[in-house]
Formats: C-alpha cells, sequence, structure tokens
C-alpha cells in the first residue's frame, strides 16, 4: 500500500529458486564438510593420506544438490568441485632412483593445476635443463595444498621433511636446495629450520637465493635481482596489455598494479623496495600492493587512493607472486567483494579494471634468474 493508502500492483520475478533441502542431503553435505576440514591442517600424520581418500569417496558419492550444501569452517563446494586446470600436466617429481646430485625446488605450492604446471613446473624444467647432472626434485612447505591435490586429483606431492627423507633414501651426496620463494620471509626460515636436521645426512648441502635476493635493512636497499624481476613482470605485463611500452600505457591514463602477498615478518620490507625499484626505472605508472596489507603502505585502500591520486582511470591489476594460485584468482580477480577488482570497482574512480592471472614462475627472465641463484651454490 502506498503514502496515500492507495494500492498498486507489482510483478516479481524469481528466478533460480532451489528446492529446500531434506534432511538426508543436509546430513550428507556435513559429513563431507567435516572430512575436508579435517584434512584443512598444516600437520601430516599417518592418516592423512587415508583421511583424503575418505573426504574424495564421500564427495564423490553427493549428488548435485548435496555438493552445492556443503559447507564447513574451511570447507565449500569449490575444494573438489572448482575446475583449475588437468592435473595430469604437471609432475610431481618424486621418483626414486636419481643418483647422488640432486636440486630440490622448494615452493609454498599451488591447488591451481594449470598455475603449479606452468609457474612452478616452468622453474623446475628450467633448472633440470641447465643442470643435467642433477635431479631436479619438488617439495612444498603447504601440506593444507599437498593434501587438497592429493585428495582432489590422487597426486602425491612431497611436503619438505618427505622430500629430505627421499633424497637421503636415495642415496643422494650433493643436496642443492633451490627455494623459490620471493624473499628471506618466514617460509624461508621455516625451511632452514628443517635443512638443520638433515645437514649431516649429505656430502654437501647448499641452499641458494631466494627470488629477490638480500632483503636489506629499509626500503631504499634495492639489488640486481629485484631489478631484473621488476624489469620482467613489467615486460610481461605492458605486453600482455598489448602495449607498445610501459610508456604508451602511461600516456593512455594505464596503471598496473602488481599485488603481492605481504607479511608480517621484517622482510615485509622487501614489497617497499620493489616499489623503490619501479621508480628508480622510470616505471611511474606501476604500483606495489599486498594481500595481507603489510607493510602498511602496500594496504589496497591506500594502493587505490595512490592511484586514484596520480590521475589514472584505467588499472591492470596482475599478482606479484611466483604461482598465480587462489590469491591471484580470487583475493585479486575474484568477484567477492572484498577481492581487489571489487575494491577499485567500488572507489568508483576508474574508468575500466583489467586482471592478468599469471605468476612470475612463467616469465623466462624469472626462470633464468632462478638458474642463475642455483648456478651461484654449486660452483
Amino acid at each position: 500500500m502506498g503514502t496515500k493508502e492507495k494500492w498498486y500492483d507489482h510483478k516479481v520475478s524469481v528466478s533460480d529458486v532451489k528446492p529446500e533441502a531434506s534432511e538426508e542431503d543436509q546430513a550428507a553435505a556435513e559429513n563431507v564438510a567435516k572430512l575436508i576440514d579435517a584434512i584443512y591442517v598444516q600437520e601430516r600424520t599417518d592418516k592423512t593420506d587415508e583421511q583424503c581418500a575418505e573426504a574424495k569417496k564421500a564427495w564423490d558419492a553427493l549428488t548435485d544438490t548435496q555438493k552445492d550444501l556443503v559447507e564447513g569452517e574451511d570447507a565449500d563446494p569449490d575444494y573438489f568441485g572448482r575446475d583449475t586446470g588437468d592435473a595430469s600436466k604437471d609432475d610431481a617429481l618424486n621418483a626414486d632412483k636419481i643418483g647422488d646430485k640432486e636440486i630440490l625446488v622448494v615452493s609454498f605450492g599451488t591447488s591451481f593445476n594449470d598455475s603449479r604446471a606452468e609457474d612452478i613446473g616452468g622453474i623446475e624444467k628450467a633448472l633440470a635443463t641447465a643442470y643435467k647432472d642433477y635431479a631436479v626434485r619438488r617439495a612444498f612447505t603447504a601440506q593444507i595444498i599437498i593434501n587438497h591435490v592429493l585428495a582432489r586429483d590422487n597426486e602425491a606431492i612431497d611436503n619438505v621433511d618427505q622430500a629430505l627423507e627421499r633424497a637421503v633414501n636415495n642415496g643422494v651426496k650433493e643436496l642443492i636446495v633451490q627455494p623459490t620463494h620471493l624473499m628471506h620471509g618466514a617460509e624461508y626460515d621455516e625451511l632452514m629450520d628443517a635443512l638443520k636436521k638433515y645437514e649431516s645426512k649429505f656430502t654437501k648441502v647448499a641452499v641458494a637465493e631466494p627470488l629477490l635476493g638480500e632483503v636489506g635493512k629499509d626500503a631504499s636497499v634495492i639489488n640486481k635481482d629485484k631489478e631484473t624481476v621488476a624489469k620482467a613482470v613489467v615486460a610481461e605485463a605492458v605486453k600482455t596489455a598489448k602495449f607498445d611500452s610501459i610508456e604508451a600505457a602511461d600516456k593512455d591514463g594505464t596503471a598496473f598494479v602488481l599485488m603481492g602477498h605481504g607479511t608480517s615478518h621484517t622482510a615485509n620490507v622487501t614489497y617497499s623496495q620493489m616499489q623503490t625499484q619501479m621508480d628508480k626505472l622510470g616505471y611511474k605508472n606501476v604500483f606495489i600492493g599486498t594481500v595481507e596489507g603489510e607493510p602498511e603502505e602496500t594496504e589496497l585502500s591506500k594502493v587505490i587512493e595512490k592511484v586514484k591520486a596520480a590521475g589514472y582511470k584505467k588499472v591492470v591489476l596482475r599478482p606479484l607472486m611466483v604461482v598465480a594460485g587462489d590469491h591471484a584468482n580470487n583475493d585479486m580477480a575474484g568477484d567477492d567483494a572484498d577481492s581487489w577488482k571489487s575494491g577499485f570497482e567500488a572507489s568508483g574512480a576508474f574508468e575500466k579494471i583489467d586482471c592478468q592471472i599469471s605468476g612470475l614462475g612463467r616469465i623466462a627472465d624469472v626462470q633464468k634468474l632462478y638458474v642463475e641463484h642455483t648456478g651461484a651454490v654449486i660452483k
């Protein structure tokens, strides 16, 4: 009824109506959610493999209606249902009988199959091509991701302890460890702690530099590694956006925002150093941000304000991450209100927002830099 006590007719359209779930459907979905939550953990146990298989079997037994109802502390329908590419294109690099010289490539990891094969796999293949006398093997530091890939795709990837035990059992004498991490952060520190338990079991153990090299004391400290990565990622971003140069993009009013992960570790100054490097190279339309908002000046709202204040009306978002995985697909390019794409759109200050979902690991110059870092400790 209107304000003047007059009745009005309104036509209402309702679409995508789903029937109310039965108790049986809800119970089946809740069971799978519990099984997923049980393997969404960072600690591996003797039951982990069995739990992963049980979760997948229970998921496969669900109807489509039941799958849509899966919701837990960490569980959702995308855990098993999202298509992230063909897992068979990836190589877990966990074969035995490999000789006595090994390069162990240690990555955080990703459950996105295409990204794992192209980004992490790209680095591993470059190292295998460059150092044919060494067997290249893989380890992930994120057990949560290892469990996800095992449960969904039945692909077994070693964690660091498993990979080191495998090397010992294979009789490896010379172990070269190449972290694919960006910096000397928390993941790198944990890797070094894990290695201490195994150092005496090899004739030689050497750890190569992470991608961006030494951290440095403040935001002004940059190095050749940071320059190489800055040039490489900007060149790829510009090419993908179909500009002839970064200057041409600037004239077009286009800014490139490179989204890193961010960390509370003291190594977070690395992101500020990368902004310093971009500025020194004259890339005035390139801005560095972080998902975690650490350091503070790289937090999303502050990055939006910087881009807006600089007068750019078009934005290209791209990950400053080795792998274009969950953060790139969801936190950066997702449709949820808290994604970076949505944040830039909601600001109302920009005419166009594009996303490039591509990791650093697939860039040839980045792969070459990892090869150089590995070579420096082999010699």
